[in-house]
């Protein structure tokens, strides 16, 4: 380590003093405790301007090993902050993709790409639920085959495309399902919403078309695609 500038000054002062000290001529008369007073004087000066210099010098190294500290905690800090980043990018990507999927999702159901239909149901003997608002104790429906169900279907059917009768009327007076009171209008709806073989039908069709017998769990059908 350099000689620091504050101990140099002090030494110097020291050297100054000792040259006035030993020009100093005291008067014959001078007392000896003058002298001890002077020697004294000149020892607790010494002392003063030899601790000032090295307290300034303690102090200065002191401030740069915290300016060095501060700094290296600085970039630790930089450091530790840049590793969160990087920690935190994978996530904000997942969390994007779960997004861009549920998003993806939801959209299979938005009216873009809904279809709208009527439908006549009729139950038999297989399907799932054995009573209607037409037969509430399902004692027709459980005595109905579903070759039975499929003949009365296509009767109706036929009437409807040959122009002797409209769908909603037949609907109203012959399906088994609640929509009946509406003409057999189920409204729009998307995929996953109705059961597989009646959602597929449906898609298939043109706006106007009616279907061939279609089988579900619920009974036999016939849809109309509206929308």
């Amino acid at each position: 380590m350099g000689v620091y500038p504050e101990l140099v000054r002090p030494r110097e002062r020291i050297k100054e003093f000792c040259v006035c000290i030993k020009n100093l001529r005291p008067p014959p008369a001078a007392s000896l405790s003058l002298r001890y007073f002077c020697f004294i004087l000149f020892l607790f000066l010494s002392f003063i301007c030899f601790y000032s210099g090295v307290s300034k010098a303690a102090k200065i190294d002191s401030d740069r090993k915290r300016k060095k500290s501060s700094i290296s905690s600085a970039d630790r800090t930089a450091a530790k902050a840049g590793d969160q980043h990087k920690d935190k990018a994978p996530t904000s990507s997942t969390n994007h993709h779960h997004h861009h999927k549920k998003k993806s999702k939801m959209s299979s159901s938005s009216p873009a790409n809904q279809v709208r239909a009527s439908h006549i149901l009729i139950k038999h003997q297989g399907s799932r639920r054995k009573a209607s608002w037409k037969d509430p104790e399902g004692r027709v429906i459980s005595n109905t085959t579903r070759d039975a169900a499929v003949s009365q279907l296509k009767a109706l059917r036929d009437d409807i495309a040959s122009g002797n009768a409209k769908f909603g009327e037949v609907a109203s007076r012959h399906s088994d399902c609640s929509s009946a009171k509406r003409g057999g209008d189920l409204g729009p709806f998307g995929r996953g919403q109705m059961q597989k073989p009646f959602e597929d039908a449906t898609y298939s069709l043109k706006i106007g078309e009616i279907s061939d017998i279609v089988d579900t769990d619920s009974g036999v059908h016939i849809i109309m695609r509206t929308g």
